[in-house]
């Protein structure tokens, strides 16, 4: 086995298909065939199952196919250490949650970006278990995932599992986001029976899969019996703005982005939805110059809404 059986398998897990995969390999497919035979010889198990729909990992397989990323994740960087570096380019990638904090700081950092240079950069809004995938396989090169505490011991978990490694962001208790029309806008602290004839707007790709339904329902502190279900970002601010009666559960915004929104953020007597952000990693990446760049605004951001919670 060597490390290009390594990119092959990676490959082929990537698109599904051993036919696709030896076309981007620029490969003949009996060759990709025989040399997937040939690892799972050597390693002694079945790495891939086909199927009528593709080509799918095996559970071990899908076990070996992680160590194989890290080691070719490894290997770029070790690479990467002796060759020239080239000035005119710059690449940024990270997935994040749909955090007002967050985008407000991206857009300052890309903001102070040099104006004379190429540039690549990648910013996905997603869930936090895709976060994690897209750093697991390299598609980012970092995340910020968000988590409900009752969750921390599942998620942990999950990227230790992964060989990923975690820093801490952002500690926070959700607050209500309205409009400054809004019937509730008047309240500091809003009671949350005043909630139930209110309609909320959720996020609906933010769910944590994998867990049982009983666990989820004993942890959704739901007060509304009408609900939205929203995608992007440009349509909760237009239900928020034209819709007085719905509110939205958030993380700490700029002032500035709540002033340019016409909108409001109150806290809720009596409830506790305690959430944390978590930078997440590659155990062999190293940040660079622009990682550090926008972390350092990231930063700086989080410490200015922090002081307005």
């Amino acid at each position: 086995m060597n490390l290009q059986h390594l990119k092959y398998m990676v490959e082929v897990e990537k698109v599904g298909s051993i036919t696709k995969a030896a076309s981007n390999l620029f490969m003949g497919q009996p060759n990709l065939s025989k040399a997937i035979k040939e690892v799972e010889n050597e390693v002694g198990i079945p790495i891939f199952k086909r199927s009528a729909k593709g080509v799918f990992p095996t559970e071990k397989g899908a076990e070996f196919l992680e160590y194989a990323r890290a080691i070719l994740i490894q290997m770029d960087k070790i690479e990467g250490l002796y060759k020239p570096e080239t000035s005119n380019k710059i690449s940024f990638s990270i997935s994040v949650p749909r955090a007002s904090y967050v985008t407000y700081a991206f857009a300052n950092f890309v903001k102070k970006l040099p104006a004379d240079k190429q540039l690549t950069i990648d910013f996905k809004e997603t869930n936090s278990v895709e976060a994690i995938t897209n750093v697991t396989e390299s598609t980012h090169n970092m995340a910020i995932i968000r988590y409900e505490n009752a969750y921390e011991e599942y998620f942990l978990s999950m990227l230790s599992e992964k060989a990923l490694r975690n820093e801490p962001v952002l500690k926070f208790e959700y607050q209500l986001l309205l409009s400054k029309n809004s019937p509730l806008a008047q309240y500091d602290e809003i009671p949350c029976k005043m909630l139930e004839d209110m309609t909320e707007i959720v996020h609906g790709d933010l769910t944590v899969p994998y867990l049982s339904a009983a666990y989820t329902k004993k942890n959704d502190e739901g007060y509304s019996h009408r609900r939205v279900y929203v995608y992007e970002r440009g349509s909760q601010f237009d239900l928020l703005q034209g819709v007085p009666t719905t509110y939205m559960w958030v993380s700490p915004m700029p002032e500035e982005t709540l002033e340019r929104a016409g909108l409001v953020q109150r806290r809720c007597k009596g409830i506790s939805k305690r959430y944390k952000d978590i930078l997440v990693y590659h155990s062999s990446y190293r940040f660079n110059d622009i990682d550090n760049s926008f972390l350092d605004e990231l930063y700086r951001v989080r410490d200015e809404v922090s002081m307005l919670k």
